[in-house]
């Protein structure tokens, strides 16, 4: 696994893969609906606050987020 700097990658490309990563199967966030723009702008500022790390898998060919303290225990 390979942390990518957020803010090397295109906002746009960002942004499209952050809308794929938050709806992607398994990311219920519980009983209130959460709009995916909503879910999408937590997923960056997640980022941006440095709690959480997109995370490139080689094996899977896939990226996602990890919260910053589980990756570094790694």
């Amino acid at each position: 696994m390979t942390m990518i700097p957020y803010d090397t990658v295109d906002p746009e490309v960002l942004g499209n893969l952050l809308e794929e990563i938050v709806t992607r199967d398994g990311t219920d966030y519980g009983v209130v609906e959460i709009s995916t723009k909503d879910k999408v702008s937590a997923a960056l500022s997640g980022l941006k606050n440095g709690s959480t790390l997109l995370i490139y898998d080689e094996e899977s060919d896939s990226c996602s987020l990890c919260l910053t303290e589980l990756y570094l225990k790694k």
